[in-house]
């Protein structure tokens, strides 16, 4: 291994679409993994530390900062982990706990790699994983936003019509269509100093959703891939994403040996620009990030 391959990198980010006044957050986060470093040296801890950091924030779609669901009451959350010593972990849809990330961490540990659903909740019951269902003004503040959006002409949802959430309304509560979609995954990547790559996500979903919708951030090659190259996470609409099989698709370039910042350039040009999406990365000598908006990130490397 090289001198330059010897040391750490780690990047974050708060989600496409989010201001970049939460630059702050990320910085945290990247803080709390380089502490993690410092501790385990692992690269994949350290990218779930990051991530559990901004988790808690509470201004960002994940963890404690969830969007609400589209009847006001309901947080689902989806949540991804995946090194290159072959831990792989995922929960989707889990309601009423807190740092997902974490609960994706201990399904890498049972003989699945994804929970969903009932299912992921009584896991992380089994477990006694700690419990968050607090909603916040903020998070309440926003979906007031959102119903005001919906009401209007203009798609929440590109290329989806704002009557379709209607039409398939799948809620126990009446429907109460009346400006902010929110798409805004949190992520980290790692390069630990023995070379090793981690990657962890987290988000509260998209809004608007029906009941039970997943994205990209808990599926392996879209959302968040880790392999002996490199490590990518995406954010953005996964709608969209998923159909790229974005992660993968971009550490397939790196792979093949294109420079990062082009891969995730590339990456990032396979969508129209009305289409939100965000990417991070590193490999064993770069460290990078790429968005079509405003992308609240940061990063530390030491070479």
């Amino acid at each position: 291994m090289s001198g330059s391959e010897q040391g750490f990198a780690i990047v974050a980010h708060g989600g496409v679409g989010s201001p970049r006044e939460y630059d702050d957050g990320c910085e945290r986060a990247v803080q709390r993994g380089v502490e993690e470093l410092g501790i385990s040296g692992d690269a994949l801890e350290a990218a779930i530390a990051a991530v559990a950091e901004m988790e808690d924030d509470g201004r960002f779609n994940a963890g404690s900062g969830s969007v609400l669901c589209l009847d006001g009451s309901t947080v689902e959350m989806d949540a991804s982990i995946m090194d290159t010593r072959g831990r792989l972990g995922a929960v989707a849809c889990v309601q009423g706990i807190r740092n997902p990330v974490l609960l994706a961490r201990a399904v890498a540990e049972t003989p699945h790699w994804l929970l969903a659903g009932d299912g992921a909740t009584r896991f992380a019951a089994a477990i006694g994983h700690p419990v968050h269902d607090r909603i916040s003004e903020r998070q309440r503040e926003a979906h007031r936003k959102l119903l005001k959006e919906l009401a209007g002409s203009v798609p929440a949802m590109p290329g989806v019509s704002n009557h379709a959430f209607l039409r398939y309304w799948n809620y126990q509560t009446p429907a109460t269509l009346p400006e902010s979609a929110a798409c805004d995954t949190v992520g980290a990547v790692v390069r630990a100093a023995d070379g090793h790559f981690g990657v962890a996500c987290s988000t509260g979903g998209s809004a608007p959703s029906l009941l039970g919708r997943v994205g990209d951030t808990p599926i392996i090659g879209s959302g968040f891939f880790a392999g002996p190259h490199g490590a990518i996470a995406a954010t953005g609409i996964g709608e969209h994403i998923v159909r790229h099989m974005l992660a993968r698709t971009v550490y397939g370039w790196i792979e093949n040996g294109m420079p990062l910042e082009q891969a995730l350039k590339r990456g990032v040009d396979l969508f129209p620009n009305e289409v939100v999406v965000g990417l991070i990365g590193v490999t064993k000598t770069e460290a990078a990030s790429h968005g079509n908006r405003d992308m609240p990130h940061a990063r530390i490397v030491q070479a």
